[in-house]
């Protein structure tokens, strides 16, 4: 069974930071790009940055490029977002995302998503 599950989200006040993470299961981790999204209040989810496999290479969103570094620890099967320079508009939830692959068919799943509240 395929498992995301984040934490590390909290309520900071701008220009503070955070660290939430998303530790994975059930499926080839250090195989799959993972990525990270953010759904605002009363707004879409929207994708955030993506990094491959083995860490090698990474995307951001632009409103957070410079800001927000993702990583990963293969022995740990788990990822990063580590957040800078918080802005009250970076406030979210904040899910962790992976399509993986079954028998040549790939499956998306998601985590529960964590909280980050920026407010002074």
């Amino acid at each position: 069974q395929v498992q995301l599950v984040e934490s590390g989200g909290d309520s900071v006040q701008p220009g503070g930071s955070l660290g939430p993470s998303c530790t994975a299961s059930g499926f080839d981790f250090s195989r799959s790009a993972m990525d990270w999204y953010l759904q605002g209040p009363g707004k879409e989810r929207e994708w955030v940055a993506t990094i491959s496999g083995a860490g090698l290479m990474t995307k951001y969103q632009d409103t957070v490029a410079g800001r927000f570094t993702i990583s990963r620890d293969l022995r740990k099967n788990t990822v990063y977002l580590q957040m800078t320079n918080l802005k009250p508009e970076d406030t979210a939830v904040y899910y962790c995302y992976v399509q993986y692959w079954r028998n040549g068919a790939p499956f998306d799943a998601w985590g529960q998503g964590t909280q980050v509240t920026v407010s002074s």
